[in-house]
């Protein structure tokens, strides 16, 4: 019987969805944190789940080839997988879907996914910090514990800078420490807006003196940054969207991303775009593609950027409801579906819907392997055949990977 606080010799096997590694302990499975397979690890047992240890590694007995110094607190947000030389993350991350897909899907990709990499630093575009007295910064996993967000390094040193002025002009002001400020900036950060939680109660006068910070282009639950997506020398897309608003957060692999989901809907076919957002996809693929568009978006914020975005396209229909609402009143069948949930997948009412349209071709965008996984076993036991899988690395030194995944009607 082992115990929390007890020090184990372990020898990683192999990854697991989430940023801990595989290891076993007398036959127990022990999910590991800081370590790379193929270590021998002394690790402290931290605590004792339904059949699993959990641990942290406290030493490193014979370290990979891959394993490389880390300056930044290992368990601040954005940096569990700092420790692990590049190359070796993307391999981890690739290795990472095929295991969900055959372990909780029960499937087996056409072919390895290969992860497109991005620059590790400086390429995050949004991010929403936690606030203690004059202080900024994101949680360490698993904890209320605030750390500092520059030393993450995925924000621009600007935009560290900005969010420190950001917070010190608060109290200056004598206004009440908010408990999150929300921030986005475009990707060539020539635009940068904030927005406070509703406890901070800001007048006129000091909203204004707010928004005259050097750096700043906005303040406010109303601000609103846009973005210019350019597909293959094409004619660029602009895109606004709110400081709240969902949207893709790596500025360096932006652009590629969108042209790899765009170029898999074919020219001027009927498109339906679920999880629609600012209309990334959606207002995308009626510009580039000449794709007859309904986008469907239930976030009020998120719908205002896709209503405003997708004005100038008349090809481009928008509809305010959710998923399953929309799907629940049978549309039309579209040829082609893009799905972007948010990382919890598709619930079953929206899968049965996505099901029941018999669109030709699937295209799942996915923040979160194991739901993806999941929510591709109904697709295939509904008729449709994996056709490819791809994936983004827009979140560098994190076990988090996108993932694209084709489905075509068999």
């Amino acid at each position: 019987m082992h115990t929390p606080g007890e020090s184990v010799q372990l020898t990683v096997e192999k990854p697991a969805a989430g940023g801990r590694m595989i290891a076993r302990l007398n036959g127990q499975i022990v999910l590991v944190d800081g370590a790379i397979p193929g270590e021998h690890v002394t690790a402290r047992i931290e605590r004792i789940g339904k059949g699993v240890l959990y641990a942290h590694t406290i030493g490193v007995d014979e370290p990979s080839v891959d394993r490389r110094a880390v300056a930044s607190d290992p368990l601040c947000g954005g940096c569990l997988y700092a420790h692990i030389g590049y190359p070796r993350q993307l391999e981890i991350k690739a290795q990472v879907i095929a295991d969900a897909f055959g372990r909780i899907g029960r499937l087996t990709l056409p072919s390895a996914v290969r992860v497109a990499a991005s620059p590790e630093h400086g390429y995050r575009m949004r991010a929403r910090f936690h606030v203690r007295g004059q202080r900024a910064g994101f949680f360490r996993e698993g904890t209320h514990d605030l750390c500092d967000a520059r030393q993450t390094r995925q924000l621009l040193t600007a935009t560290c800078d900005v969010l420190d002025r950001f917070v010190a002009a608060l109290a200056s002001l004598g206004l009440e420490p908010p408990g999150e400020i929300d921030l986005s900036e475009n990707a060539e950060a020539s635009e940068r807006v904030v927005c406070v939680d509703a406890r901070t109660n800001v007048d006129v006068r000091t909203h204004d003196r707010l928004a005259g910070l050097d750096g700043l282009t906005g303040v406010g639950p109303d601000a609103f940054v846009t973005d210019r997506i350019v597909i293959s020398g094409a004619s660029s897309v602009a895109l606004r969207r709110n400081v709240r608003s969902f949207f893709q957060g790596n500025r360096y692999l932006l652009n590629a991303f969108v042209t790899h989901v765009v170029g898999l809907v074919p020219t001027g076919v009927d498109l339906l775009d679920l999880y629609a957002g600012s209309g990334l996809f959606s207002v995308t693929a009626a510009a580039i593609r000449g794709a007859r568009v309904t986008a469907v978006e239930g976030d009020r914020v998120s719908f205002n950027d896709l209503r405003e975005n997708a004005s100038a396209y008349d090809v481009v229909t928008v509809r305010h409801a959710s998923v399953e609402e929309y799907l629940d009143r049978r549309p039309r069948q579209p040829a082609v579906v893009v799905v972007d949930p948010p990382r919890t997948g598709m619930s079953r009412a929206a899968i049965d819907g996505l099901i029941g349209l018999r669109a030709r071709r699937l295209v799942y965008v996915s923040c979160d392997v194991a739901t993806l996984a999941r929510d591709a076993r109904r697709i295939v036991d509904a008729g449709y055949a994996i056709e490819r899988g791809d994936a983004f690395d827009l979140f560098p030194n994190t076990p988090h990977v996108e993932t694209v995944m084709v489905f075509t009607l068999s």
